[in-house]
């Protein structure tokens, strides 16, 4: 019963798990780089995720300098007295909603104001 017995194949089966040292395999132990090969690779992936967002920061910033713009125009168009005067109209026909819209905002400027100190 004497039989040549070599390295991987006792029990007559012959397995690889992908962790051998075998150059190219890029298992452990292995010589190939495979190391650099990866930090290569991340540093191209980080590299496109900044330009990614880097393009997605100029956009935002173009976004919200229109928007300012806008809100801009509109609160020079706003004419003030006229608003004045709507406001106090509503609060003659709509005393107890006035009161409460007014306790409300009163309420809520309070919580910030507190809120920062």
């Amino acid at each position: 019963m004497a039989e040549n017995i070599t390295a991987g194949s006792i029990g007559g089966s012959t397995t690889d798990t992908g962790l051998g040292s075998r150059p190219g395999n890029g298992g452990f132990g292995g010589t190939t780089g495979a190391g650099t090969g990866t930090a290569t690779g991340l540093a191209q992936t980080a590299q496109e995720y900044a330009g990614k967002v880097s393009d997605a920061a100029i956009q935002a910033k173009d976004y919200v300098t229109d928007k300012v713009s806008v809100v801009s125009d509109k609160i020079k168009q706003l004419d003030f007295a006229e608003l004045t005067e709507n406001a106090k109209q509503y609060a003659r026909q709509n005393p107890g909603q006035a009161i409460l819209i007014s306790a409300a905002a009163g309420l809520l400027l309070g919580i910030l104001i507190r809120g920062r100190r």
